[in-house]
């Protein structure tokens, strides 16, 4: 998925914009996968299997395999492998530094690990934002605008227009909607259509839908665009919807019921 309409095609023939979170927590990985990193493994492992067919993406969270150093780095190298290539790998590393650092975090993620999208700060600006987006055709910078969190309004909502808003207007400069994505947060519709407003043909990643408290029909009706232009991401609600040897069965109970709504949006919409 190289560009917009490649991701759209994929949206258009999986009938789904949805993203699974591979967030494996160790305290909350079911027993019948293991212990420690060969449960993470096993575990994501299984969900990617259970749910690839229902999504057209999957975000692994860096800092749950980061934690264990060389060893979770290798179990996630052997995940991203391990994703079919027709689901686009987001790795959400949340990365923001200038010059030569920016240039090796876009490559340790786009070349060493091999991911296809990477989530990026872009509060230091446009140079810490370029070597992302310079790195490589094909590849997608998602940069953090208006989150999900309840921080967000300690910065984001500031100012007049408020940052977020500022953020996305600047980035408009810096790439095309084929290379920068933004992240918008679910829980606060209102504000998804301000950002639909500035980025009328950019793709925006979602999180907040269901354990956060996002509804997926508000924000389909605040930040839907000619070709979709949403991936909305799970990742409790799927990951966790069984602590049995269930749990890959029940995520993808989860995940079809998600992408059965995300369907039938997409016949009444295109």
């Amino acid at each position: 998925m190289r560009n917009r309409e490649e991701l759209f095609q994929s949206i258009q023939l999986k009938s789904s914009f949805l993203c699974v979170g591979l967030d494996p927590d160790v305290d909350r990985i079911p027993a019948a996968c293991g212990t420690g990193v060969q449960a993470m493994e096993v575990f994501c492992k299984a969900i990617v299997d259970a749910t690839h067919d229902l999504a057209v993406a999957f975000k692994p969270n860096l800092a749950f395999f980061e934690q264990y150093g060389s060893e979770g780095w290798a179990a996630l190298e052997r995940i991203v492998a391990h994703i079919p290539e027709d689901c686009m790998v987001i790795a959400d590393a949340k990365r923001g530094d200038i010059g030569n650092t920016a240039a090796r975090y876009a490559q340790a993620m786009f070349q060493g690990l091999g991911a296809d999208a990477i989530t990026v700060a872009p509060y230091m600006g446009e140079d810490s934002v370029r070597p992302f987006i310079d790195f490589q055709e094909g590849r997608w910078t998602i940069l953090l605008a208006m989150t999900s969190n309840s921080g967000a309004q300690d910065f984001e909502f500031h100012g007049d227009p408020p940052l977020f808003e500022q953020v996305m207007e600047r980035a408009q400069t810096w790439g095309t909607p084929d290379e920068l994505m933004f992240v918008v947060g679910a829980t606060r519709p209102e504000a998804i259509a301000r950002a639909r407003a500035i980025a009328p043909d950019s793709f925006f990643l979602v999180p907040g839908v269901g354990a956060q408290g996002g509804a997926l029909r508000d924000v389909v009706d605040a930040g839907w665009n000619a070709q979709c232009g949403l991936l909305v991401n799970s990742s409790r609600g799927i990951l966790y919807a069984s602590s049995e040897s269930d749990f890959a069965e029940k995520a993808r109970e989860s995940a079809k019921a998600l992408r059965d709504e995300m369907s039938a949006i997409l016949q009444e919409r295109t």
